[in-house]
């Protein structure tokens, strides 16, 4: 039983906080987001916005270092560490990588490009639309066509929001339910003002 707690402590002894930054070679500016993990298990962390990292691991155990766009590297940590922290500045090296040149075509063929290309009815751009929409024929039109003018919809909108001023904060009367509009009502359809003109 003593060998196995004494076992149980060397073990535990092993385990260290291991933290650090990871930056890059050439400038020295952190490296967000990098994978740190332990080789051959699926343990470990990522570095925050500014490049750092902290997590728990043992003496002697291979740490792998990988971001996008930079060489994977390697770090054995030493068993020959004396305390429970070890702290690390890691610096990576940029990878550039070539791709192939990617042609990319609209439609599957050449061919079929050309035709569409020489048969394509191209839609009026914004100048185009400001000048039909400005054209005098559609202007006068439309003017026809609307029973208001600007000057007409303008004291309309503004009547309106008198009205709401007016009764702000308050009912609007009913005009069904006001005894002088029944009155003026009674006495037009006496003197007749509603038969209809032949």
């Amino acid at each position: 039983m003593a060998a196995l707690n004494l076992s149980a402590q060397e073990k535990e002894k092993e385990l260290i906080q291991f933290s650090g930054v990871v930056v890059t070679a050439d400038s020295l500016q952190p490296v967000p987001f990098a994978n740190i993990i332990i080789a051959g298990t699926n343990h470990g962390t990522v570095s925050d916005y500014y490049g750092y990292f902290s997590f728990v691991a043992e003496k002697n155990e291979s740490i792998i270092f990988s971001s996008m766009g930079f060489k994977k590297d390697t770090f054995l940590i030493p068993d020959t560490i004396t305390g429970s922290r070890y702290s690390l500045i890691q610096v990576m090296t940029r990878d550039t990588i070539l791709l192939a040149e990617t042609v990319i075509y609209p439609w599957p063929t050449v061919d079929q490009f050309k035709e569409a290309f020489l048969n394509l009815d191209i839609p009026d751009d914004d100048i185009e639309i400001a000048r039909k929409n400005l054209d005098k024929q559609e202007l006068q039109m439309r003017a026809e066509k609307y029973p208001m003018d600007g000057s007409m919809n303008y004291t309309n909108y503004m009547q309106r929001e008198t009205n709401k001023l007016y009764y702000a904060g308050q009912t609007q009367p009913i005009s069904i339910l006001n005894p002088f509009a029944w009155a003026k009502f009674i006495k037009a359809w006496r003197e007749g003002k509603f038969k209809r003109k032949k």
